[in-house]
């Protein structure tokens, strides 16, 4: 039987609340229905929902994003919680085995952190992504499953980004040049 994992990317007050530091507003809040349905479908099959979370450091210097784009996620901050209900049903689950969240510095998911080992010893062949923003962070972590050999499938209203063209583009580009599945 294939296991798999649905990584929930960024979901977090200052991606997506009214009045987040660097929020893709409205989008990215209507997408929290079907992604609470997701959770909810891969928690009660035992496989894993995983919570990649954009960590920064007040004033951090040396992060490049630092010239990109204003503080945003700063650790220890309400802004670096998860948003909404999806922050309420990680803190009733996240104490499952099979639920885990982890801080990641880079907009991929893999870069800097133990996500491919922990998939692989679990025997994860397929993830499913979801969050926010489909053109950068959930961009570069299936580019990056794409290179780990990982089957991506990408439900189309579990992602949400800044502009309509971003959206289009992303969920054109995970078919046509990563292979993934979108729904």
């Amino acid at each position: 039987m294939t296991k798999r994992a649905l990584l929930v990317i960024d979901y977090t007050n200052d991606f997506v609340a009214s009045d987040g530091a660097l929020t893709c507003g409205k989008p990215g809040q209507d997408i929290q229905a079907a992604i609470l349905k997701r959770m909810e479908e891969f928690n009660q099959a035992g496989d894993y929902v995983i919570f990649p979370t954009d960590t920064h450091f007040l004033n951090d210097k040396f992060h490049p994003e630092t010239k990109l784009f204003p503080a945003h996620n700063i650790a220890g901050t309400p802004g670096h919680d998860l948003y909404d209900q999806v922050g309420v049903w990680f803190k009733n689950h996240q104490s499952q085995e099979n639920i885990w969240q982890y801080d990641k510095n880079r907009y991929s998911a893999f870069v800097n952190t133990n996500l491919d080992n922990f998939l692989r010893e679990r025997g994860v062949t397929e993830v499913w992504l979801t969050g926010v923003c489909t053109d950068i962070c959930v961009l570069h972590t299936a580019v990056d499953a794409y290179n780990h050999n990982y089957q991506i499938t990408v439900p189309s209203d579990c992602v949400a980004t800044f502009t309509e063209y971003g959206q289009a583009w992303g969920l054109q580009h995970f078919e046509n040049s990563l292979g993934a599945t979108i729904l």
